[in-house]
């Protein structure tokens, strides 16, 4: 598939709870879906969705890159192209945020 040409920010993070423990996902910090401020995540399971930021970012702990690599791969495939960050920067965030309240 063609790579996109728009750089796309991405958060790897691991869950920690017991129901999904170590599997991976990716979260989108600067693709607001909704309203109430939810981003746009990715799981090898259900692919694209919406998630609450903070309650990914408090039931999950960071990724290591052997951990995300698969989970990376799959979404260099579809196209995307990705620059892989620790943690959202908040400005941005509200500024992605207030353009979509515009829409």
């Amino acid at each position: 598939m063609k790579k996109d040409t728009y750089i796309t920010e991405v958060i790897f993070r691991k869950w920690n709870r017991k129901a999904f423990k170590g599997d991976i996902i990716a979260l989108f910090p600067y693709f607001i879906e909704t309203l109430g401020g939810s981003i746009m995540s990715y799981e090898h399971t259900g692919q694209h969705g919406s998630s609450d930021y903070n309650a990914c970012i408090q039931m999950t702990v960071p990724a290591k890159e052997e951990d995300y690599k698969d989970l990376k791969e799959e979404l260099e495939y579809i196209g995307y192209n990705l620059k892989v960050i620790n943690k959202r920067n908040y400005k941005k965030y509200l500024v992605e945020y207030n353009k979509m309240k515009e829409l």
